[in-house]
C-alpha cells in the first residue's frame, strides 16, 4: 500500500485531506503542533494514521521527520505541505511579518527539498503545496501573505519543471484555493466555499496530478482577470 504526508493537519484544508487519504494510502502521517488535534484524527482509524508532533519553523525537526520517515515506513508516495499563516498587517510591523515568511517562505522551501529529493532518491513521488489565488497579485493589507504565496506557485512550478527533466517519476501540482472557510478565513465572502468541499475538489486534482488547480473550479476565472488586470483597477478594490 501507498503511504502519504500531511504536513500541517491540525486544521483546515490539512485536517480534512487527511482524512479523505485514509480511504486510499496504507499509512497516512500527520504532523503539526497541536498534538491533542493530531490524536483526535488518529482516534478515527488508530491503524492508518501516524502522529508526529513537529514546527515546521524547527528546520532540524523537519530533517528528522524525513529521516524517521524513511526508517519506519521505507517509502513515501505523497507528500502534501499544507501549513500557512499570514494576518492583515496594516502598519508593516515586522514581528507579523516574520511568521509569514518563516512558515511560508523558509520552511515551505525546507519540506520542499526534502521531499523533491527524496523522491529522486526512491524514483518516485508526489509533491503537493498548498500556495493560493494570493500567489497572482499584490494586496497592501497583507504584503507578506500574497508575496509568500507567490514564491510559492513560483518555486512549485521550478519543481515542476525538474520534475519533467527527471528520470525519476516526480509530479508536482500547485493547489490555489479562493475563499476557504477556515481558521484562517476573515469573516465572510463571495464564494466562500466550505472546508469539506474545497478538500473534495482538491483531492480530485491530486489524484488527476494536475500541474496547478484552482480550487473551488470557479476561482480559474477569477485567476484569469486577476492576471491581466490593471495596477490602476486592482488598487480600487484591495
Amino acid at each position: 500500500m501507498k503511504n502519504a504526508l500531511v504536513i500541517g493537519a491540525t486544521s483546515g484544508i490539512g485536517n480534512e485531506l487527511a482524512k479523505l487519504l485514509a480511504a486510499d494510502y496504507g499509512k497516512v502521517v500527520i504532523t503539526g503542533r497541536r498534538e491533542n488535534l493530531l490524536q483526535e484524527i488518529k482516534a478515527m482509524n488508530p491503524e492508518k494514521y501516524v502522529v508526529k508532533v513537529q514546527d515546521v519553523t524547527n528546520l532540524a525537526s523537519c530533517e528528522t521527520l524525513f529521516s524517521d520517515l524513511k526508517n519506519e515506513l521505507k517509502t513515501i508516495d505523497l507528500i502534501v505541505y499544507s501549513s500557512g499563516v499570514g494576518d492583515p498587517n496594516y502598519e508593516l510591523a515586522w514581528e507579523k511579518e516574520l511568521p509569514t515568511l518563516q512558515t511560508n517562505v523558509i520552511s515551505a522551501v525546507k519540506i520542499y527539498g526534502l521531499a523533491y529529493n527524496l523522491f529522486r532518491k526512491q524514483g518516485y513521488g508526489h509533491l503537493v503545496g498548498i500556495s493560493s489565488i494570493a500567489s497572482i497579485r499584490g494586496n497592501r493589507h497583507v504584503p507578506a501573505y500574497f508575496a509568500s504565496k507567490a514564491f510559492q506557485a513560483n518555486y512549485l512550478e521550478s519543481l515542476w519543471m525538474k520534475g519533467k527533466r527527471s528520470k525519476a517519476e516526480i509530479y508536482v501540482t500547485d493547489i490555489q484555493p479562493g475563499f476557504v472557510d477556515t481558521s484562517m478565513a476573515i469573516g465572510k465572502t463571495f464564494w466562500m466555499a466550505s472546508a469539506e468541499k474545497a478538500t473534495k475538489q482538491i483531492y480530485a486534482a491530486i489524484k488527476s496530478k494536475k500541474k496547478k488547480a484552482y480550487i473551488t473550479k470557479r476561482w480559474r476565472l477569477v485567476a484569469f482577470v486577476l492576471k491581466f488586470l490593471p495596477s490602476s483597477l486592482l488598487f480600487k478594490f484591495t
